[in-house]
C-alpha cells in the first residue's frame, strides 16, 4: 500500500527547512529531499511554498544565502543557518516537542 504524502501543518515548515540547513548548507531542492527522505517520503514540500519560506527565512536573517554550482554544475542559490537561525531552530524544535506531547496527551485513549 502506497504511502500518502501529508500536509504541513502552518508554522511547521521553516522548523523543517532549519533543521535540514542544521546539516549542512544546500540548495532550495537539496533542502526540499532531505526533508522527503527524513520524513521517509511521508512529507513533500512544495516547490512554491518552500522558495517562499527559504526567502522570508533570508530576510529575517535565519539563513543566508549566496550563489553556487549544484552537482550538476547548475548555478543554484546555497542556504546557510545563520547564528540566529540556530537559536530559532532551538526554540521552535523544544515549542514543536511540548505541543506534540500534549496533543498525545490528547489522543490517548482513557
Amino acid at each position: 500500500m502506497p504511502t500518502k504524502s501529508l500536509g504541513i501543518l502552518q508554522g511547521t515548515l521553516d522548523v523543517l527547512i532549519l533543521r535540514a540547513l542544521a546539516w549542512q548548507s544546500m540548495h532550495g531542492f537539496a533542502v526540499s529531499e532531505w526533508i522527503r527522505q527524513r520524513a521517509g517520503g511521508a512529507i513533500v514540500v512544495e516547490e512554491a511554498a518552500l522558495y517562499k519560506a527559504l526567502h522570508r527565512l533570508d530576510r529575517d536573517g535565519a539563513v543566508s544565502a549566496e550563489w553556487g554550482l549544484s552537482e550538476n554544475n547548475r548555478r543554484a542559490r546555497y542556504y546557510e543557518l545563520t547564528p540566529k537561525g540556530r537559536r530559532q531552530l532551538r526554540e521552535a524544535s523544544q515549542a514543536w516537542r511540548r505541543y506534540s506531547a500534549a496533543v498525545d496527551r490528547v489522543l490517548a485513549p482513557t
